[in-house]
């Protein structure tokens, strides 16, 4: 543990989102607890410097006692990306999901999007396993674009149910490949019918974007 290393404290850690194996973060935000010497701002360096190259850490400040990296966070951004292009793409192949059976139609999967913003009970899209007391959550926004082969779905939530989004995108695939209308789609999550939602996507093309926070400290 290198936070042991450097400060010689058993440290427990609060992420602000979680992410499962395979499952990436590009704004991860982490914090914790200690007496150490170090000074708040140091601490980044001193992780990098013993931190393998997949992981960087960004910033490191000092937070007030009842901040708190998850329970802080007015909402959160995941974002998954699809590569609907005929061939793999060497750069974006370990973080990508590739589907080039079928080209998309991402027009009929953002009309499947309709009446998802808001509060309401994701049931269908949780996977099983969960520790969380309910399945209502409140989804800020949700929108789906094409960049060339890339189809990237964004979605900001307050909280994320254990495997929604990727059950979302797997559900979003079969609209998009016309083997679901959008009707379809919409009665499988507002009626809480789980048993249909059988495909879920691969977690490498997952990616924990950020956390948003009322007051910013880095």
């Amino acid at each position: 543990d290198k936070l042991k290393e450097l400060s010689s404290e058993n440290i427990k850690t609060f992420a602000a989102g979680r992410t499962d194996a395979g499952v990436h973060a590009a704004g991860q935000v982490v914090h914790f607890d200690s007496n150490s010497v170090i000074p708040p701002n140091r601490w980044a360096n001193a992780l990098n410097s013993r931190l393998p190259d997949s992981i960087k850490i960004l910033e490191s400040v000092a937070v007030p006692h009842d901040w708190h990296a998850c329970f802080s966070a007015m909402y959160r951004h995941y974002r998954y990306i699809i590569n609907n292009g005929k061939f793999t793409n060497i750069f974006f192949n370990k973080w990508t999901w590739h589907k080039y059976q079928i080209s998309l139609d991402e027009y009929l999967m953002n009309l499947a999007l309709k009446g998802m913003k808001g509060k309401h009970d994701f049931f269908a899209f949780q996977k099983s396993g969960s520790s969380r007391s309910t399945s209502i959550t409140t989804i800020k926004d949700i929108e789906i674009k094409r960049t060339g082969d890339l189809i990237l779905v964004d979605i900001k939530a307050t909280g994320f149910l254990y495997g929604m989004v990727r059950s979302i995108v797997g559900q979003l695939v079969l609209v998009g490949e016309k083997k679901i209308t959008p009707d379809i789609f919409f009665k499988r999550w507002s009626e809480k019918k789980k048993d249909q939602v059988l495909q879920s996507a691969p977690a490498k093309g997952l990616c924990f974007i950020n956390s948003v926070y009322n007051k910013n400290f880095f």
